[in-house]
Protein backbone atom coordinates (compact mmCIF):
# COMPACT_ATOMS: atom_id res chain seq x y z
CA UNK A 1 0.00 0.00 0.00
CA UNK A 2 2.57 2.53 1.13
CA UNK A 3 4.45 2.00 -2.62
CA UNK A 4 1.05 2.45 -4.15
CA UNK A 5 0.90 5.87 -2.35
CA UNK A 6 4.21 6.79 -3.20
CA UNK A 7 3.80 5.60 -7.06
CA UNK A 8 0.45 8.02 -6.53
CA UNK A 9 2.47 11.08 -5.13
CA UNK A 10 4.96 10.62 -7.99
CA UNK A 11 2.58 11.14 -10.79
CA UNK A 12 0.64 14.27 -9.31
CA UNK A 13 3.88 15.66 -8.82
CA UNK A 14 4.48 14.83 -12.29
CA UNK A 15 1.18 15.74 -13.80
CA UNK A 16 1.37 19.39 -11.48
CA UNK A 17 4.93 19.88 -13.17
CA UNK A 18 3.63 19.46 -16.74
CA UNK A 19 0.75 21.67 -15.92
CA UNK A 20 2.97 24.18 -14.45
CA UNK A 21 5.11 24.01 -18.15
CA UNK A 22 2.10 24.43 -19.58
CA UNK A 23 1.03 27.52 -18.13
CA UNK A 24 4.06 29.06 -18.92
CA UNK A 25 4.15 28.34 -22.77
CA UNK A 26 4.63 30.97 -25.27
CA UNK A 27 1.68 31.34 -26.59
CA UNK A 28 0.31 32.42 -23.19
CA UNK A 29 2.86 35.28 -22.71
CA UNK A 30 1.61 38.74 -22.37
CA UNK A 31 3.19 41.26 -24.36
CA UNK A 32 6.06 42.79 -21.45
CA UNK A 33 9.64 44.34 -21.61
CA UNK A 34 12.00 42.62 -22.97
CA UNK A 35 9.78 39.66 -24.82
CA UNK A 36 10.70 38.89 -28.68
CA UNK A 37 6.84 39.63 -30.34
CA UNK A 38 6.55 38.86 -34.37
CA UNK A 39 3.76 40.77 -35.58
CA UNK A 40 1.16 41.07 -39.04
CA UNK A 41 0.26 44.97 -39.71
CA UNK A 42 -1.11 46.94 -42.21
CA UNK A 43 -0.62 51.14 -41.76
CA UNK A 44 -2.89 53.49 -43.38
CA UNK A 45 -3.43 57.14 -43.60
CA UNK A 46 -6.58 58.84 -42.39
CA UNK A 47 -8.26 58.43 -46.26
CA UNK A 48 -7.83 54.68 -45.64
CA UNK A 49 -5.25 54.57 -48.29
CA UNK A 50 -2.68 51.72 -47.29
CA UNK A 51 0.78 53.71 -46.17
CA UNK A 52 2.63 49.88 -45.43
CA UNK A 53 2.22 46.22 -44.64
CA UNK A 54 3.55 42.85 -44.18
CA UNK A 55 0.38 40.88 -44.77
CA UNK A 56 1.35 38.02 -46.46
CA UNK A 57 5.66 38.81 -46.17
CA UNK A 58 7.90 37.93 -43.50
CA UNK A 59 6.57 39.08 -39.70
CA UNK A 60 8.00 42.05 -37.96
CA UNK A 61 10.02 41.20 -35.25
CA UNK A 62 10.77 43.49 -31.90
CA UNK A 63 12.40 43.35 -28.55
CA UNK A 64 9.37 45.10 -26.23
CA UNK A 65 10.57 47.67 -24.36
CA UNK A 66 13.60 48.78 -26.64
CA UNK A 67 12.57 51.34 -28.89
CA UNK A 68 12.60 49.14 -32.02
CA UNK A 69 8.74 50.19 -33.35
CA UNK A 70 7.29 54.10 -32.82
CA UNK A 71 6.25 54.66 -29.38
CA UNK A 72 2.80 54.88 -29.16
CA UNK A 73 2.19 51.04 -31.23
CA UNK A 74 4.33 49.47 -28.70
CA UNK A 75 2.60 51.11 -25.70
CA UNK A 76 -1.02 49.65 -27.71
CA UNK A 77 0.68 46.38 -28.26
CA UNK A 78 2.05 45.63 -24.57
CA UNK A 79 -0.50 43.02 -22.72
CA UNK A 80 -1.33 41.38 -25.77
CA UNK A 81 -1.13 37.90 -26.57
CA UNK A 82 -0.38 35.47 -29.63
CA UNK A 83 -3.58 35.42 -31.71
CA UNK A 84 -5.27 38.64 -30.87
CA UNK A 85 -5.54 41.20 -33.02
CA UNK A 86 -6.04 45.13 -32.31
CA UNK A 87 -7.06 47.99 -34.80
CA UNK A 88 -5.40 51.48 -32.95
CA UNK A 89 -4.44 55.12 -34.06
CA UNK A 90 -1.49 56.51 -32.74
CA UNK A 91 -1.31 60.16 -33.36
CA UNK A 92 2.03 62.16 -34.47
CA UNK A 93 3.44 62.89 -31.12
CA UNK A 94 3.41 59.10 -30.36
CA UNK A 95 4.30 58.54 -33.91
CA UNK A 96 6.86 59.68 -36.25
CA UNK A 97 6.45 63.70 -34.20
CA UNK A 98 4.32 66.63 -35.59
CA UNK A 99 6.17 68.71 -38.30
CA UNK A 100 8.73 71.25 -37.54
CA UNK A 101 9.01 73.87 -39.76
CA UNK A 102 12.11 74.09 -38.50
CA UNK A 103 13.37 70.85 -39.88
CA UNK A 104 15.20 71.93 -43.11
CA UNK A 105 18.66 71.93 -44.31
CA UNK A 106 19.64 74.22 -47.44
CA UNK A 107 22.48 72.14 -49.21
CA UNK A 108 24.22 73.99 -52.39
CA UNK A 109 22.82 72.53 -56.01
CA UNK A 110 25.38 70.31 -56.74
CA UNK A 111 25.04 67.85 -53.60
CA UNK A 112 21.45 67.07 -55.13
CA UNK A 113 20.49 64.82 -58.26
CA UNK A 114 20.30 67.24 -61.73
CA UNK A 115 16.68 67.37 -62.94
CA UNK A 116 15.61 66.96 -58.85
CA UNK A 117 11.66 68.56 -58.39
CA UNK A 118 10.05 70.15 -55.35
CA UNK A 119 8.22 67.31 -53.86
CA UNK A 120 10.93 64.75 -54.56
CA UNK A 121 11.68 62.64 -52.12
CA UNK A 122 15.78 61.84 -51.67
CA UNK A 123 17.81 59.56 -49.28
CA UNK A 124 20.94 61.03 -48.06
CA UNK A 125 23.28 60.36 -44.82
CA UNK A 126 22.34 61.60 -41.54
CA UNK A 127 25.06 63.37 -39.17
CA UNK A 128 25.24 60.24 -37.44
CA UNK A 129 25.84 58.30 -40.91
CA UNK A 130 22.21 56.38 -41.09
CA UNK A 131 20.32 56.83 -44.01
CA UNK A 132 18.15 59.84 -43.42
CA UNK A 133 14.78 60.53 -46.59
CA UNK A 134 14.26 64.02 -46.91
CA UNK A 135 11.94 66.03 -49.42
CA UNK A 136 12.16 69.12 -52.04
CA UNK A 137 10.82 71.66 -50.72
CA UNK A 138 12.46 74.82 -52.65
CA UNK A 139 14.80 75.04 -55.67
CA UNK A 140 16.46 78.64 -55.37
CA UNK A 141 19.15 79.49 -58.14
CA UNK A 142 22.30 78.40 -56.36
CA UNK A 143 21.18 75.94 -53.32
CA UNK A 144 18.19 73.31 -52.72
CA UNK A 145 15.99 73.46 -49.80
CA UNK A 146 15.65 69.88 -48.37
CA UNK A 147 12.50 68.80 -45.55
CA UNK A 148 14.56 65.95 -43.23
CA UNK A 149 10.81 65.48 -41.14
CA UNK A 150 10.03 62.10 -41.35
CA UNK A 151 7.67 61.23 -44.42
CA UNK A 152 5.25 60.51 -41.66
CA UNK A 153 5.61 63.36 -39.56
CA UNK A 154 2.07 65.12 -38.40
CA UNK A 155 0.04 62.11 -39.30
CA UNK A 156 -2.02 60.22 -37.40
CA UNK A 157 -1.30 56.31 -38.00
CA UNK A 158 -3.92 53.57 -38.49
CA UNK A 159 -2.85 50.11 -37.63
CA UNK A 160 -4.12 46.76 -38.08
CA UNK A 161 -2.33 45.07 -35.99
CA UNK A 162 -2.33 40.62 -35.64
CA UNK A 163 -0.32 39.44 -33.10
CA UNK A 164 1.89 36.18 -34.45
CA UNK A 165 4.11 35.06 -31.37
CA UNK A 166 5.61 36.63 -27.90
CA UNK A 167 8.37 34.99 -26.63
CA UNK A 168 10.64 35.27 -23.51
CA UNK A 169 14.24 37.06 -23.24
CA UNK A 170 16.79 34.69 -23.91
CA UNK A 171 18.91 33.99 -21.25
Amino acid sequence: MRGMLVAVGALVLALGTAHAQEKAKPADLAIENGHTVKIEYTLKDDAGQVLDTNKGKEALSYTAGQRQIIPGLEKALNGLKAGQEKKVSIPPEEGYGTVNPKAQIEVPKEAVPPGVTVGARLTGRSQSGGPMVVRVKEIKEKTVVLDTNHPLAGQTLHFDVKILGVEPPKK
